[in-house]
Parts: C-alpha cells; sequence; structure tokens
C-alpha cells in the first residue's frame, strides 16, 4: 500500500498539550516528540546491510498521550479532519505478519501498527488516548512516517514505564512500518529519529546497528546545507521499492552473499561479470559504491574537510538516478541548478521518486541558489519548491 503519512499542521508545536486537553477533557500524561531525517550519504543501503550517515531534522512529530483504564487506542492528529481513530488492542499479541489485523488506513495505520508491534513483542501495554502534531513535511523524503512511528512508540513505552533501549525501539518502529503498514523499508530512518544527536551525524551500521556521532558543523566551516523540496510526493509501497528490495536480495543469492554490503568494494567489478541480468548489475553497483561513499564522507567530516564532500554528494545522486533509478526530473533539475549556482555538491535524499535533494553551498550562498533553484522550476514549469536550510538536531525525547 501506499504511504499515507501524517500532515504537518504547519502550526505551533506548543500546542501538542492543549490540543490533547480540548479533545480529551483531560490534561495528557506527558508529550513526546520525534524528528524527520535528512540522510547526508547511505542511500537504499540499510535494507541491504549497509552504511549510512544521516541526521535528525530540527522539524519534529510530537505524540501527547495519556493512559487508559481499558484495551482500547485512540489516536487524533490535528492535520486530518477526519476525527478519532479508535482501535481495540484486546488480543492484538501473537500477530501474523502474513494476516495483518483489520484496522485503520490512511495516517492512523502507522500508529496503530506501532501498538500492534509493541503488544506482538510481548510488552506489557494497554490502552491509551493520543494526539498527534506535526512539522515534518509529509512526502518529502524527510521521514515523516519514522517520527510519527518513533515518537508513537516512545510515548506507549514511556507510559506503561517499558524499558526499551533506542535500537531495539527503533527495530520495533520498522518492523511496524514492514509487517502492518507493507512498507519494507530498511532501518535507518528510524534509527535516525531515535538515537541522533545535536551538532553531529550518525554513522549506522545498519547490520549490526552501531552507531557513530560524527561531528558535522557545516556553520563553523562557513557552510550551509539546504534542502530542497520538489513537493513532489513519493509512495514507496506501490511495488518500486518491491523491486528493488527483491532485485538486490536476488542478487547477493547469486553472489552467494548474505547481502549486498558483503561484496567489497574492490571486487565489484568481478561480482558483476558474474551477473547476467543488467537491472541486477545496476542496483549492485549503486549499493557498493554508496557504501563506500559513506566510509569516505565520515572519513572527511572526521578531518574538517567538509567541501570535498561535495563531489562524493553529486556522485551520489547520479548513481541514484541511473544504477537505482529512483529520481526524477524535478529532482535532477534541483541538483543540476544548485551545482550550476555554486553548490560544492548536490543529491537527491531518501526513498527517492520525488521528495527533497540536499546541496551543499557557502553560507553567504543560500539566497542566491533558492532564487536559481525557484527560476529554474518556473521555467520547466514545476511547481515552486520550498527551500530551507537545515542543521543535526536531537534524536527522540519526552519534552514535557
Amino acid at each position: 500500500m501506499s504511504r499515507a503519512e501524517p500532515m504537518s499542521t504547519g502550526e505551533p508545536m506548543s500546542t501538542a498539550a492543549d490540543g490533547f486537553h480540548r479533545l480529551y477533557g483531560s490534561p495528557p500524561e506527558g508529550v513526546w516528540a520525534a524528528p524527520g531525517r535528512v540522510n547526508l550519504i547511505g542511500e537504499h543501503t540499510d535494507y541491504n546491510d549497509g552504511f549510512a550517515l544521516p541526521f535528525a531534522l530540527p522539524h519534529r512529530t510530537e505524540v501527547a498521550a495519556a493512559r487508559r483504564p481499558d484495551r482500547t487506542l485512540r489516536i487524533h492528529s490535528a492535520g486530518f479532519p477526519s476525527g478519532v481513530v479508535t482501535l481495540d488492542l484486546e488480543g492484538a499479541g501473537g500477530l501474523d505478519p502474513a494476516r495483518p489485523p483489520r484496522g485503520p488506513h490512511g495516517w492512523a495505520a502507522y500508529p496503530a501498527a506501532v501498538a500492534w508491534a509493541l503488544l506482538d513483542a510481548g510488552l506489557p501495554l494497554g490502552g491509551a488516548d493520543l494526539h498527534i502534531r506535526s512539522d515534518v513535511p509529509t512526502g518529502a523524503g524527510l521521514s515523516s512516517s519514522a517520527a510519527l512511528e518513533v515518537a508513537t512508540a516512545l510515548a506507549l513505552t514511556d507510559l506503561y514505564a517499558v524499558p526499551l533501549a533506542r535500537p531495539d525501539l527503533a527495530a520495533l518502529a520498522r518492523r511496524a512500518e514492514n509487517a502492518y503498514v507493507g512498507v519494507p523499508c530498511g532501518v535507518m530512518d528510524q534509527m535516525a529519529s531515535a538515537c541522533a544527536t545535536a551538532g553531529h551525524a550518525l554513522h549506522l551500521d545498519t547490520r549490526t546497528l552501531e552507531q557513530r556521532h560524527i561531528p558535522f558543523d557545516c556553520a563553523a566551516a562557513g557552510l550551509r546545507l539546504l534542502v530542497i523540496d520538489t513537493r513532489v510526493q513519493h509512495a514507496l509501497g506501490d511495488g518500486a521499492y518491491a523491486e528493488r528490495l527483491a532485485s538486490c536480495h536476488g542478487a547477493a543469492a547469486a553472489l552467494g552473499l548474505p547481502a549486498l554490503r558483503d561484496l567489497p568494494y574492490e571486487e565489484l567489478e568481478q561480482a558483476l561479470a558474474r551477473l547476467d541480468d543488467p537491472v541486477r548489475r545496476r542496483r549492485v553497483r549503486h549499493v557498493v559504491t554508496e557504501n563506500e561513499r559513506v566510509v569516505r564522507v565520515e572519513e572527511l567530516l572526521r578531518a574538517g574537510r567538509l567541501r570535498e564532500t561535495g563531489p562524493l554528494l553529486t556522485e551520489g545522486h547520479a548513481s541514484l538516478r541511473d544504477d537505482y533509478e529512483v529520481s526524477c526530473p524535478e529532482l535532477d533539475l534541483a541538483v543540476s541548478t544548485a551545482e550550476a549556482a555554486g553548490a560544492y555538491g548536490a543529491r537527491m535524499t531518501g526513498g527517492g521518486f520525488g521528495g527533497s535533494a540536499l546541496a551543499l553551498i557557502d553560507a553567504d550562498g543560500e539566497a542566491a541558489v533558492t532564487r536559481a533553484v525557484t527560476e529554474a522550476f518556473a521555467a520547466a514549469g514545476f511547481e515552486p519548491p520550498r527551500v530551507t536550510s537545515a542543521a543535526p538536531a536531537a534524536g527522540a525525547a519526552r519534552i514535557l
């Protein structure tokens, strides 16, 4: 099924508790927040056991919540006019992912799926009332779904005093999206939302869930990282994502590997010669070279050589466009125009088929790059893009 993510309200986030009170007639027991994310490099590597280098955005999804004395989950989103969605959690343990429980569709499927996944893991949770607010742009490749999943999981486990390490929480949030929403995503989005720290990119080994927090301070280097939201909505549950996952897993099996992560970069060409399917060859080339780009970008960040990461970003976009075939005309135009206007490098970020691009620029170049991209979109007849700057923010936390 397609993603139908929580809508950004564009309203002040401080009103989550007030909204809960007005809706349910009493104050919440707390408010929990989880951020969206930008992936600096390492795209479509997570379901191949590879490496990624995301960081959390200041944009976040808040969940105001309180326990209930029964086994009912009531969910409301400020971004949708559909009212309160009610779900009976009785007997929700022991779920069969092959036959997911019948429940809400659209945005409400995400918090419902999180509750099911937590209960199926044997966690002692009860009912709850939830009120959701978000300013994470939806459909922009910035992981609004993961922000909702992680914020919901953190709220429910904290409400019921269930100790859960952040990597485990992220893994259950991913299972919710895989098994019950129907999107076969990797774990990178949820890990970034749950585990990131301010001022750092998160080097993530998606096989072991090992993390390293890498200093990433564009401002100190006289730089800025722009996020160019093309406003092209993407839907990753429509078969395109699953096709690429199957192609990668099939290629790994054909090469006798547990996952494409296990193919050394130095042996890539020999391995490609063993594959008859040209599509599989392209997919493998992207994954293996993208893992290598993550390693090289981390080395440059540690050395304080941020400008030199630019060509690797551009190289990554070409790989996603040509070998993984997940770009679109709007993303390609954003990347090429940003570079022509002075960016050190640019690339699409997120799953693709729309969403956002990144551009690494000098701090004083934001106005010029923004103007160039906006004018290029207008000339092409595209919807005006939304351009903002991004800096690494903190991961999920209880905020009230």
